[in-house]
């Protein structure tokens, strides 16, 4: 426990304004006393304790072991002389009278907080009488170091060994009406609305929750926007009378300073505050939160028609503000792609890719240049990081689509694609499609215009696809001289030429993706409506087994290996347990295995998503484990157990499809040719897809290299630092546009 620097007594409130010295409660009063009418008051600081403390008291408290024996101490405590005669001095200042009732209220340092309220915890003391203040003042002390105080404590993750709480002496208010107002919606979360809670009387019904309160919601203009008037049938009274304990809710022998009081039948019904009140309550509350830099909690009372404020802390657990521009993160199919914790590097890599593609979407749809130009902020967000993992920023994805024709159909195929697992909700989806709305005969045209383009890319996709590869090829083939010999400049020049070929003309697979989207979206319409599929499951299942997908080749060939392995013995154990150096050194015996692995990771070794990855050229150890696994399978197959192929499902789903459209023509041919487009563009989409891990690793291959330059330099301290930077900062050190060196 320190000492306070404070006096004991502090009689002047104006000087209590370190939450560190007399709490949060206390420092809030200091500082609100000039803008609000604040009943008199002084605070006892916890020095007042330290002071207090006998020697063996003293010792006692820095050997105790456990909550109970701190709690045990702390009721022997009894104010000092010394205390005692500056706490007459103070009550005789305040010109504090034998009649007068005072409420004696903690403060601890940690009370009141944005992160801990304490609400509940500490003992406050109501209706006192000046001769009882110094049982009182006891009473407060023995609340801090309670057994369900440092229960709360050690909830909290807080020191578990509390210190004593400063402690409020203030003049009660005879209140008219009372209640608690929050300078923004402590539900919803709205910043713009006040909330305001009233009852007839002292505020402890309220507290106590012993009958219904009126509540008024007014916004920043001062217009009520919502009042709910309770059926109020009883009202606390303060009369003279010694106080007692009042902690979360007034006790029972609160009654000696507390009149229960039934309110007349005729005014049960009536509003609490008048309008005026209503908004010079709101403005209080919201003067509050402006100087005290956080929505807050007030207490208040009205006496005489004067408006009281009896104590200010912060709201805790506020919501987020539901008001502005909504955020929805989903991570529903991009977390197959970025599956952990992703680095500054990727991520800005991924972003980056990510606005320039879409931006040449719209761009290919005729989307009008300005129109993508005033977007910008949409193109730049359409993907977010969120505690390290990668999500969609999901309204972006919408807001884009609302720029394309049929926002409403080609939402839900978006969102069938994409595995959205909750869709927009209607009056958000309504506001979009409004959103870019124009005149009739604006839409009528930008609709033909983009239909138009639709149909003549659809002709044109095959070609464009070609197109895309050769320029794949040429952007992708190896150096000269290699990444490995390069300067740090020339490997930020081989990386802006593949910015130039590539990530700004991305155009084939952006146009097949939003021909498998469309495809795919209408064949599971279709399979709703004429194959009796609610649930859409045929798509999936047709598409089951569609060859020509480079992206399954990699388990092919694994499978293969490890029929290879699985016929030789002595070899299969060891690709499944053995390190790396130990495989390595045994398949020297097996050269045809060895070709296969070594042509396996030419080809398929250095591609990726996440460029801090270690790819299988660094650590082939995954390659080997697999092959043993699947060596093992082929060891232990049953050739009687029952097949639960792709294929097999391919064929039951269409066996499904020739039982509804047997006897329907034209129905079966419509779903022939969808099935068929959708079919290829989901084939091309996934073929497209694998190939940009290509263009990823290659990416990651100038920035490790780029990080080891960095290194030899010695700006970084190890060459893998550099996925610690975003791609602007990594580059911008070569190009004299760091923002920090």
């Amino acid at each position: 426990m320190t000492i306070a620097i404070l006096p004991p007594v502090i009689r002047l409130p104006v000087a209590a304004t370190d939450p560190a010295q007399v709490g949060g409660k206390a420092a809030a009063l200091a500082r609100l006393g000039s803008i609000a009418s604040i009943p008199a008051w002084f605070v006892i600081t916890p020095a007042a304790f330290q002071i207090s403390l006998t020697p063996s008291q003293k010792r006692a408290l820095q050997h105790a072991a456990s909550p109970q024996e701190i709690a045990q101490i702390a009721t022997q405590v009894r104010p000092s002389a010394d205390l005692v005669r500056q706490v007459q001095i103070a009550l005789q200042e305040q010109g504090w009278g034998p009649e007068s009732l005072l409420a004696v209220r903690s403060s601890a340092v940690d009370e009141d907080g944005q992160d801990h309220s304490f609400a509940g915890q500490l003992e406050s003391v109501l209706g006192v009488a000046p001769v009882g203040v110094i049982e009182a003042i006891q009473q407060v002390w023995r609340s801090g170091f309670s057994e369900r105080v440092s229960l709360y404590r050690q909830q909290q993750g807080l020191d578990p060994c509390p210190t004593a709480p400063a402690v409020i002496v203030q003049q009660m208010i005879a209140a008219d009406v009372a209640g608690v107002a929050f300078g923004a919606d402590p539900v919803r979360g709205h910043r713009s609305i006040a909330v305001i809670s009233a009852v007839w009387g002292l505020g402890s019904s309220l507290v106590a929750g012993e009958g219904d309160a009126d509540t008024f919601h007014v916004d920043r203009e001062g217009r009520i926007q919502h009042r709910t008037i309770g059926h109020k049938t009883i009202a606390h009274l303060l009369r003279s009378g010694q106080g007692n304990s009042d902690q979360s809710e007034p006790s029972v022998a609160q009654e000696e300073i507390v009149r229960v009081t039934s309110i007349p039948s005729e005014q049960a019904d009536q509003p609490t505050l008048n309008d005026d009140q209503i908004r010079s309550i709101a403005s209080l509350v919201r003067g509050m939160s402006t100087h005290l830099g956080y929505p807050q909690d007030i207490e208040w009372a009205i006496e005489a028609d004067h408006l009281f404020l009896l104590q200010s802390r912060p709201i805790t657990a506020l919501p987020p503000d539901p008001e502005g521009t909504p955020i929805l993160w989903d991570n529903s199919n991009i977390s197959e792609s970025y599956s952990g914790i992703t680095t500054p590097l990727t991520f800005s890599f991924a972003r980056r890719a990510y606005e320039e593609v879409y931006r040449q979407m719209c761009l290919i749809l005729g989307v009008p240049r300005t129109v993508v130009a005033d977007r910008g902020n949409v193109f730049r967000h359409m993907i977010g990081l969120v505690r390290g993992r990668v999500y969609y920023n999901l309204y972006n994805w919408y807001r884009v689509l609302a720029l394309l024709p049929g926002f409403s159909t080609n939402q839900q195929f978006m969102e069938q694609m994409m595995g959205v697992r909750e869709g927009l909700p209607p009056e958000i989806s309504a506001e979009l499609a409004a959103s870019t709305q124009t005149h009739p005969w604006s839409d009528r045209l930008r609709l033909l215009g983009t239909v138009l383009g639709l149909i003549r890319n659809y002709f044109q996709i095959d070609r464009l696809i070609r197109q895309f590869y050769d320029r794949l090829e040429i952007a992708l083939k190896p150096p000269t001289p290699s990444l490995d010999q390069m300067r740090a400049d020339q490997l930020v020049a081989e990386y802006r030429l593949l910015e130039r070929q590539l990530l700004t003309r991305w155009d084939a697979p952006l146009i097949n993706d939003l021909f498998a989207m469309i495809s795919f979206g209408v064949l599971g319409k279709l399979a709703e409506s004429w194959c009796e599929d609610p649930g859409r499951s045929l798509p999936n299942q047709l598409l089951c087994g569609e060859g020509g997908m480079i992206s399954t080749e990699p388990a092919h060939r694994i499978a293969e290996m490890g029929q290879l392995a699985a016929q030789l013995p002595d070899l299969l154990p060891i690709l499944g347990q053995g390190d790396l150096e130990e495989i390595q050194r045994s398949l020297v015996d097996y050269p045809s295995l060895q070709e296969q692995v070594q042509a396996y990771l030419e080809r398929f070794g250095d591609r990726c998503l996440e460029l801090e990855s270690l790819t299988l050229v660094d650590d082939p150890l995954p390659v080997f484990r697999s092959m043993g696994a699947a060596g093992q399978r082929r060891q232990q197959q049953d050739p009687q157990a029952p097949s639960h192929s792709p294929d097999r499902i391919r064929r039951q789903a269409e066996a499904q499809v020739d039982q509804h459209l047997a006897h329907r023509p034209l129905r079966r041919w419509i779903w022939d040719w969808v099935l068929g487009n959708a079919r290829t563009r989901v084939q091309e989409r996934e073929n497209l897809r694998f190939e940009r891990t290509r263009l990823f690793g290659r990416v990651r291959r100038i920035f490790l290299e780029l990080g080891r330059r960095y290194q030899t330099e010695g700006l970084l301290d190890r060459a893998r630092d550099i996925f610690y930077l975003e791609v602007e900062e990594a580059l911008g050190f070569m190009e004299g546009s760091p923002t920090c060196t």
